[in-house]
């Protein structure tokens, strides 16, 4: 009984799977087929809605051309570079707030502030700190990572379960196992969505520099093909760079495995 319904559960999952999968091919074709009659509407100037074509011809003129690749290498540096260093200060800073009752009583609204202060306002000051090289780009994309991860993980802090902490301090846990063996476990929702977003907000900010100020990077090479009104070239510019966040969110998703909306027993605690 249980390989059936096993086997049952396999033949839904792949009943959805297909019909999702075709939904998705129905939606592009229909996107595509309304950008190719808007261009040929005539509603818009020439050249501002290219065919699709034009469009494919530019992406892969682009794929093989090395200065491509060149700006490329440096937005993919940027935007991993940014995340990383956001991510992990986004931990520790989330950790810090939701731990320590006074530190998010002080901290956690001037973070609430800043989360919703456009980033670029920053890039001034970034670009006379570390001028118009990939320096300010990195640190525009952390800082634009750190504050969702931070208060997601701050949030999720308050709401673990009040027994699991108790007998963390009857057992006299470090402060090292605690967050192993306590926060960890039960924060791993809230990492993943964090994340997720830090991610997605990290290529924003990391881009948004480039297009502002700089001499290399996707951005840089986007603005370029626009002050050429090079509009096909532009939009496969813009199609890497929506592939690579896709790719970057799904690659993130796939590493942490989100579990159940309960939070995950405390085992192995040592006596």
């Amino acid at each position: 009984m249980v390989a059936v319904g096993q086997v049952k559960s396999g033949l839904r999952a792949r009943t959805r799977f297909s019909r999702v999968t075709i939904y998705r091919i129905v939606a592009l074709v229909v996107i595509i087929a309304l950008w190719e009659g808007a261009g040929a509407s005539g509603l818009f100037f020439r050249g501002v809605i290219p065919s699709s074509v034009f469009v494919t011809a530019a992406l892969l003129r682009l794929l093989g051309d090395p200065v491509f690749w060149g700006h490329f290498g440096v937005t993919l540096f940027e935007i991993v570079t940014g995340f990383a260093i956001g991510s992990a200060l986004g931990m520790l800073g989330g950790l810090g707030i939701g731990m320590n009752r006074y530190a998010g009583q002080v901290f956690e609204p001037v973070a609430e502030y800043l989360a919703s202060t456009p980033k670029v306002v920053f890039l001034p000051i970034l670009l006379i700190l570390f001028g118009i090289g990939v320096g300010s780009k990195i640190s525009l994309g952390a800082i634009s990572c750190f504050f969702p991860l931070a208060l997601s993980i701050a949030a999720a802090v308050r709401n673990i379960n009040p027994m699991y902490l108790r007998v963390g301090q009857s057992l006299n846990l470090t402060l090292t196992q605690r967050v192993k063996m306590i926060y960890l476990p039960a924060l791993t929702p809230a990492i993943a969505t964090g994340l997720r977003l830090g991610f997605g907000i990290a290529t924003v900010g990391c881009l948004m520099s480039e297009i502002k100020l700089s001499n290399k990077g996707l951005g840089h090479a986007a603005m370029q093909a626009y002050g050429r009104f090079d509009i096909p070239t532009m939009l496969a510019l813009l199609i890497v760079i929506f592939a690579t966040a896709a790719l970057g969110n799904s690659l993130i998703g796939r590493l942490i495995r989100l579990p159940g909306p309960t939070n995950r027993r405390v085992t192995h605690v040592p006596r």
